[in-house]
């Protein structure tokens, strides 16, 4: 899932929260080749709608200093919730980081497991 975007208040600065700004999540997941993927079965293998919920639900919640930490919560929520994941690479980028200088975003990936 590539350039998931949520609005959230995230960030060290209480400007950050006070404003808000869009937050950008990839997620990249390896999932165990198991009988749904042999079955072409969407019941026993990830749901990319409900693997979208799950993040959302993460990054639009309870606000975080650092988007490391946003990015581990989010790869340990979609694991539990599907445990055909083997390996959750979490990148979350934020556009309008508080840097004096020019630059796209800054952006944190994360795996889970490690």
């Amino acid at each position: 899932m590539k350039n998931c975007a949520f609005f959230a208040r995230h960030g060290v600065l209480d400007e950050e929260e006070t404003l808000g700004q869009r937050f950008y999540v990839d997620a990249v997941l390896t999932v165990e080749p198991a009988k749904a993927l042999e079955t072409d079965s969407i019941e026993s293998t990830v749901d990319y709608g409900v693997a979208f919920k799950v993040i959302e639900r993460i990054v639009t919640g309870e606000r975080r200093y650092l988007i490391e930490a946003l990015a581990l919560e989010v790869a340990k929520a979609l694991a539990d919730r599907f445990p055909q994941i083997r390996r959750a690479e979490i990148t979350v980028r934020k556009p309008n980081a508080p840097v004096a200088g020019v630059l796209d975003h800054v952006e944190v990936t994360v795996a889970w497991p490690a």
